[in-house]
């Protein structure tokens, strides 16, 4: 496939708004379908004991995951968000974590929060400059399980291919963490759909 075809495809779909406006999982604004999809493969695949989420927002991708684990009958999801917002949808498979994903209290937390998780996933979408992401990769990395996922989402910002003045991002954070991660490569096979949000944030450890 001509990858300018796909670049155009990703732009049109990102400029037209409807991720944002009218892409919704239970009446919850959510992330490219495309995108979902892979999550639930890689969900079925790897059965998590715990999936970790960084960036909230209104929850919808924490409670499409949380019902990925009801579907599976594994799983547990801990999102965290330094937003404090009010109404995001309960599920008992979800915990709620309110602060900086980065921040001393929340990365205890998780820390008290993972001691029974033999198989741990990790979602960082949260701030996307590049410093903030790579920040995040190198705390959260430690969590990832042997065969399971860092997803670095958002990597289409900074020209890769949209938002070209966005100035580094997490595209940029992920070529950085690679230098100096050889346990962790990208999985390129998790971009089977052509279009997707995060190229080159699918992740895997050895």
């Amino acid at each position: 496939m001509n990858s300018s075809v796909i670049s155009e495809f990703h732009q049109l779909y990102y400029y037209s708004g409807v991720w944002a406006t009218n892409t919704t999982w239970m009446g919850i604004p959510q992330k490219c379908p495309l995108d979902l999809w892979v999550y639930q493969e890689i969900i079925h695949e790897v059965k998590p004991d715990l999936i970790i989420e960084t960036g909230t927002c209104y929850g919808g991708s924490a409670l499409y995951m949380a019902q990925i684990c009801d579907l599976i009958g594994n799983g547990q999801v801990i999102t965290i968000d330094i937003a404090n917002r009010s109404g995001l949808p309960e599920h008992n498979r979800i915990r709620y974590l309110n602060g900086s994903s980065i921040g001393p209290s929340i990365l205890d937390s998780v820390d008290s929060l993972i001691k029974a998780a033999k198989t741990i996933m990790v979602v960082l979408d949260s701030d996307h400059s590049r410093d903030y992401v790579l920040k995040e990769m190198e705390f959260y990395s430690k969590y990832v399980t042997s065969g399971s996922y860092l997803i670095v989402e958002d990597s289409d910002v900074n020209g890769h291919p949209i938002c070209p003045d966005h100035g580094p991002g997490p595209f940029e954070a992920i070529t950085d963490f690679l230098k100096v991660h050889p346990e962790f490569w990208s999985d390129t096979s998790r971009e089977k759909f052509l279009m997707t949000q995060n190229p080159s944030g699918y992740l895997r450890r050895k």
